[in-house]
């Protein structure tokens, strides 16, 4: 039976198991539209008032959920109106589809109207994008597309959809399988650097686990757990890492870096072996790339090949994925004879404990308004108390997001949705309702700024709409605090 390419659409959409789409309507995805509320009972569609929310909704949705995100826009300015979310995602590794319309294929390159070249615009924040001159192919670039978002380092992926072909027809059958030449992620880690990398943990005197967003994307929280605890190794995180290992867990060091606690940084500068974990030494963990770590040979797990070694050097490279290559360290613990770990380490984690005593993370109440850190313990408190501690915190862009990273503690991952590598103010309030979309019982929080908040602060609407419950807590200090902090 033929169906039309808007129809070819959304019937890809339900294959891939996408249950709900964020959006903004315009005359070159009218066809989508009209389509979409044939299936209004299989794909919720959620109204947006910008289409940078609609990226920044989506990517809350895949943070929290682990989903595959998907938005809609249209062409134009739509479709540029993007480009901060794209990029948001591409540099936190999200999974996202974004479906934009253009002008008929006839017309490109004539300067329609609300023509841009989105596919040249989007190459550089995206992982992949299509643009689709054939109904023919339409279903096979959907498959193709979701397939490159949610596999290896995942990432956004724009399939840009011409308004002539949403309105032709051809016969549908979604593939089952797809193989795209030149694309194939390694997901199991080479069995000898394993080996290598196990023996030098094993005679470390003083290890340190770095991990970062990648154990989350992997799925491989309850595999660092098990070998953090095993072998009686601390940890330390990225900002994208948090949630990942138990904030409240004794072997945890907190964040590292530049807004890191002391005892993380102490304890990344004085290690004898570093095991990154997922994560990518960025110039925020790193600072001068030349001191960092310097004591230490390093051991780089990545599913990513380009970020391993990419700004520091390391002894073990590994690549493949987080979780795999962990259950595999693991077997190699589990063939070597029983050692005490714990005591061969406690001088290590004696010293880690005196550099906590030395410099804690600590704030002055002065009594006379609320401290922001107050306000962030405080959530925590009540949330622990009603809800135990099941909540989903975003945040903003600022002092906001440090102050969450280090006084609000994070026990399970995909509990904290946060703009790590582009720094995107605005970001928070849409997050927390794509995630509350996907989460409609859980209770979740948007810390934001002043500043930040009103980035994308249209999105209220939004969130009234569709009797979105988010909780936002502004903390309003009447400035712009991380620029008067740097000034």
């Amino acid at each position: 039976m033929k169906k039309s390419g808007a129809e070819i659409l959304i019937e890809s959409l339900r294959h891939e198991g996408v249950d709900t789409v964020f959006g903004y309507p315009g005359g070159a995805v009218l066809n989508i539209y009209d389509t979409l509320m044939n299936y209004s009972e299989e794909l919720r569609h959620v109204l947006v008032r910008h289409e940078q929310g609609a990226v920044h909704m989506a990517d809350g949705y895949a943070r929290s959920s682990g989903k595959v995100g998907v938005c809609i826009v249209t062409s134009g300015p739509g479709a540029t109106n993007t480009i901060t979310g794209l990029a948001t995602a591409y540099m936190d590794s999200i999974p996202l589809v974004v479906i934009s319309g253009q002008v008929p294929t006839l017309l490109i390159g004539n300067d329609a109207f609300q023509e841009a070249d989105t596919v040249g615009i989007t190459r550089p924040c995206t992982k992949h994008n299509f643009l689709v001159k054939d109904v023919e192919t339409l279903a096979s670039t959907i498959k193709q597309a979701f397939h490159i978002a949610r596999t290896g380092r995942p990432g956004p992926v724009v399939v840009d959809l011409p308004k002539d072909v949403m309105a032709e027809s051809a016969e549908f059958s979604y593939p089952s399988k797809i193989k795209l030449r030149g694309y194939n992620p390694t997901y199991e880690g080479h069995a000898g650097q394993i080996k290598k990398a196990f023996k030098l943990l094993a005679q470390a005197q003083k290890p340190l686990i770095y991990a970062g967003g990648g154990v989350i994307i992997s799925n491989a929280h309850r595999e660092l757990l098990a070998l953090a605890q095993k072998m009686s190794i601390p940890v330390t995180t990225t900002l994208m890492g948090l949630g990942g290992f138990p904030g409240n867990h004794p072997l945890f060091l907190g964040m590292l870096g530049m807004h890191g606690t002391f005892k993380a940084n102490m304890g990344i500068t004085h290690c004898d072996v570093l095991l990154a974990v997922g994560a990518r030494f960025d110039d925020r963990v790193t600072g001068k790339v030349g001191s960092f770590s310097p004591h230490s040979r390093k051991i780089h797990i990545d599913i990513d090949p380009t970020s391993i070694a990419k700004s520091v050097p390391v002894d073990i490279p590994i690549v493949g994925d987080v979780k795999n290559v962990l259950k595999e360290l693991l077997k190699n613990l589990e063939e070597e004879p029983p050692q005490d770990y714990g005591k061969s380490h406690a001088s290590w984690l004696k010293q880690l404990g005196e550099w906590d005593q030395m410099s804690p993370l600590s704030y002055k109440a002065t009594g006379q308004c609320l401290k922001p850190q107050f306000v962030i313990q405080k959530i925590q408190e009540v949330t622990d108390e009603v809800l135990d501690g099941d909540v989903i915190i975003a945040t903003e862009v600022g002092q906001n997001q440090m102050w969450t990273a280090q006084f609000f503690t994070f026990k399970n991952p995909r509990t904290l949705l946060t703009s790590g590598g582009l720094g995107t103010m605005g970001f928070g309030l849409p997050a927390a309702i794509g995630a509350q979309v996907a989460f409609p019982d859980k209770t979740i929080f948007d810390i934001a700024g002043d500043g930040s908040i009103q980035m994308n602060i249209q999105e209220m609407a939004t969130a009234m709409q569709y009797n979105l419950p988010v909780k936002v807590a502004i903390l309003n200090n009447q400035c712009l605090g991380m620029v008067r902090q740097w000034q």
